[in-house]
């Protein structure tokens, strides 16, 4: 990471990461999302509680506070002054699995009304819940999966119009 990402937390305090603080972290990891800190010689239990991989978003758990955190790096600020947005790319009439896993939530139904950014579906991935979120204003034209099935990547979930 030779340039710097940000990190807000809780959208009130932002934090710059880079190479240096990654190195001087004192981290174990203790299964697929907890993991044991030492910082400043105090201790810290984190755990991931989901995860929007397409937006940056995550909820983390340290002891017993849940922490909302997006994470912006260089490319981000690249392509927004580039005149592009992040999502242009999703702008589609298809909300597809980003990665393998297992429907736990299905939030829609067909003929709903959805905005943008409202949560889809919960798509369950390494013992993590991840919100697939939707990427425009539509209406709900077709749902590909239900409850308890299992998805590859790719995957048509959900089509839009």
């Amino acid at each position: 990471m030779k340039n710097p990402s940000k990190v807000l937390v809780n959208n009130i305090q932002e934090f710059t990461i880079g190479n240096e603080s990654i190195r001087k972290l004192d981290v174990l990891k203790e299964s697929e999302s907890t993991y044991h800190l030492l910082h400043k010689q105090k201790s810290y239990l984190a755990s991931l509680v989901s995860a929007d991989f397409n937006n940056k978003t995550y909820s983390i758990r340290i002891n017993s506070t849940i922490y909302q955190v997006k994470i912006k790096t260089p490319l981000d600020d690249l392509v927004k002054n580039m005149g592009y947005s992040n999502g242009s790319a999703k702008i589609l009439n298809t909300v597809i699995a980003p990665m393998p896993g297992i429907i736990i939530g299905l939030n829609v139904k067909k003929g709903q009304e959805v905005k943008k950014g409202d949560t889809l579906l919960i798509l369950e991935a390494m013992k993590m819940e991840n919100a697939i979120t939707c990427p425009k204003d539509a209406k709900i034209k077709d749902i590909s999966v239900a409850i308890g099935d299992t998805v590859d990547k790719n995957k048509l979930l959900i089509t839009l119009q």
